[in-house]
């Protein structure tokens, strides 16, 4: 779970410092999805092997929370969605952000085949620590004292933006799989 937290706060650093001069919140989105075809399961380690359209193997282990891990078959085209979104906004001086939070949910699909989604909301407020014009690069601190640098994809973005400046930033992360019969 702290690898998992340590790269999505990379991320949150790294996608927010793209346009940290504007006072008004600022939101980026995105979406990734990729399907594969099971090509093996193995019931007593519950490992699925799933087989991309440019033919690349992953294995995948199905924890206990996959309840009708039985109901997969060799054949079934399973998807996998990924959506991410950020919103963050430079406060001014003297304001603390919000609380840091986190929350999580999780769904399971009630189709014939299983499926689920996996939802998590995170946010914080974090300190502007250092800022390098030359590489361009942000060190941001977060309220528990840890320490983050990201590149800054364009240098006119620094502009304003001072050594303790908080920005807040909310991070929304949601993934979706679902497996389908194969098609005829």
């Amino acid at each position: 779970m702290k690898r998992v937290l340590s790269v999505s706060l990379a991320f949150i650093v790294a996608t927010c410092v793209g346009v940290m001069t504007a006072q008004k919140p600022v939101e980026r989105a995105g979406d990734i999805s990729k399907t594969a075809t099971i090509t093996a399961i193995n019931h007593s380690t519950r490992v699925v092997t799933l087989k991309d359209d440019q033919g690349h193997l992953e294995d995948i282990l199905c924890g206990p929370e996959i309840k009708r891990f039985d109901a997969l078959k060799v054949g079934d085209s399973v998807t996998f969605t990924y959506h991410a979104a950020v919103v963050y906004q430079v406060l001014k001086a003297g304001a603390s952000g919000p609380a840091a939070s986190e929350t999580t949910s999780t769904v399971a699909g009630k189709g014939v085949k299983p499926s689920g989604a996996y939802t998590r909301q995170q946010t914080l407020t974090v300190t502007i620590e250092a800022i390098d014009p030359a590489a361009p690069s942000v060190t941001v601190r977060t309220a528990d004292g840890r320490t983050i640098s990201a590149e800054v994809k364009d240098k006119k973005n620094l502009e304003g933006v001072k050594v303790g400046d908080k920005v807040s930033i909310t991070f929304t992360e949601a993934a979706m799989i679902i497996v389908e019969p194969p098609k005829k």
